[in-house]
C-alpha cells in the first residue's frame, strides 16, 4: 500500500494512502536513510509504503526517492540533521521585521538552504499593522533587498487579515512549507487560510520580544476539500525554529547559493576564489560599489566560518 505521509508528531507518522484513508504508522526498526543521519528519517511529505496490521495501524517499509527536501542542522546533534519537509513545490518564510524580530542571517540561512535543493521561497513579511514608521521604512527596505536579488515579497497582516487573500493564489495546487521563527505568526495565518485549521497561538513575550513553540510537530493541511487536495493544494505548517544551522553544504558550492555573488563570482580572477581576500575578486569589487549588500556577505562569511569550524551556532 502506498501514501502521504501527512503528520509526524514523533513517534508516530499519519498516512493519507492513496485511497484516501488516514492510517497511523510507525518505521520499523533501525530505520535508515541512505547516507543521511537524521533525527527523523521519515518527513511530512514523503511519498511512503507500508504494511498494514491487525491492529489498524501500520509499519512503513520504503520511502519513494524524494525530489528534494529542507534540511538543517539538528540543535542537539551537531553530526545529524533534521528535515523539516520533503517534495516541496515551494516554502513561505514568515518573517517579521519587530515581534519578534527576524534577523538578515537567519533569511540568508534558510534561503540558502532551499536554493541548494532547489525550493522556490516566497518571502511574506508580517505583522505590518503592527509597525511604528521607522519600522515600516526598515521592511521596505528589507523586501527590496530581496527582490533586488530575486526573491518575491509580500506584506501581510495575517491578525488583521490584510494581504492575506493575494496569497491564495501562490498556493493553489501547490505543496508548500509554512517556515519561519517561533513568534511570526505562523499559526495565525494558516488558521487565516484554512479557517476550520483551529491552530492555537501565543502572544509574543515583551520581555524578550521572542515567540513561543505554539506547532509541537508537523503537519500537511489541505487547503481545501481533502477529498480534492492535490488540485486545491497542501500547507505544512512546521514547529517555530530559533536557529538554522546549515547542513551538508561543501565549501566550493556556498557561492552558488547566494544569487547576487553567484552572478558576480563568474568574474572573478580565480575560479577558486572564496571572496574573502584574493586579488581580482569581482565580489569583493561588488560588495565596495553595493550591489552586493553587506548583509548578504556577512551571512555568506557566517556560512564559510561554520565549514571551518565544524560547528552549529545557535544565534543564527
Amino acid at each position: 500500500m502506498r501514501g502521504l505521509v501527512v503528520k509526524n508528531t514523533g513517534s508516530w507518522y499519519t498516512v493519507r494512502t492513496d485511497g484516501g484513508q488516514l492510517i497511523e504508522s510507525k518505521i520499523k526498526g533501525n530505520f535508515r536513510l541512505k547516507g543521511i543521519r537524521s533525527t527523523n528519517p521519515v518527513a511530512v511529505g514523503d511519498r511512503v509504503e507500508l504494511v498494514t496490521n491487525q491492529e489498524g495501524t501500520a509499519f512503513i517499509t520504503s520511502i519513494e526517492e524524494r525530489r528534494n527536501y529542507i534540511i538543517r542542522k539538528s540543535q542537539n546533534l551537531s553530526k545529524q540533521s533534521h528535515i523539516l519537509a520533503a517534495n516541496l513545490d515551494q516554502a513561505l518564510l514568515v518573517i517579521t521585521v519587530n515581534r519578534p524580530q527576524t534577523s538578515t542571517t537567519f533569511i540568508d540561512r534558510f534561503l540558502a538552504s532551499a536554493e541548494a535543493y532547489r525550493v522556490p521561497v516566497v518571502l511574506v513579511f508580517n505583522k505590518t499593522d503592527l509597525l511604528d514608521e521607522d519600522e515600516r521604512r526598515y521592511q521596505q527596505m528589507m523586501m527590496e533587498l530581496y527582490r533586488t536579488v530575486g526573491y518575491e515579497c509580500r506584506a501581510i497582516s495575517a491578525g488583521t487579515g490584510e494581504g492575506v487573500e493575494e496569497l491564495r493564489p501562490l498556493l493553489e495546487g501547490k505543496i508548500t512549507l509554512l517556515s519561519g521563527n517561533s513568534g511570526v505568526g505562523k499559526s495565525t495565518l494558516i488558521n487565516r487560510l484554512i479557517p476550520g485549521a483551529n491552530l492555537r497561538t501565543a502572544e509574543v513575550s515583551d520581555a524578550h520580544n521572542t515567540g513561543m513553540h505554539t506547532t509541537t510537530f508537523s503537519e500537511m493541511l489541505p487547503l481545501g476539500n481533502p477529498e480534492n487536495a492535490a488540485s486545491c493544494g497542501y500547507v505544512i505548517d512546521t514547529p517555530g525554529i530559533k536557529g538554522f544551522g546549515t547542513f551538508d553544504m561543501e565549501r566550493e558550492e556556498l557561492t552558488s547559493y547566494f544569487k547576487e555573488i553567484f552572478r558576480f563570482s563568474q568574474d572573478c580572477r580565480f575560479s577558486n576564489c572564496t571572496h574573502t581576500h584574493e586579488p581580482g575578486c569581482a565580489v569583493l569589487q561588488a560588495l565596495e560599489d553595493h550591489y552586493i549588500a553587506q548583509s548578504r556577505y556577512q551571512s555568506y562569511l557566517s556560512m564559510l566560518e561554520d565549514k571551518d569550524e565544524g560547528k552549529y551556532r545557535e544565534a543564527y
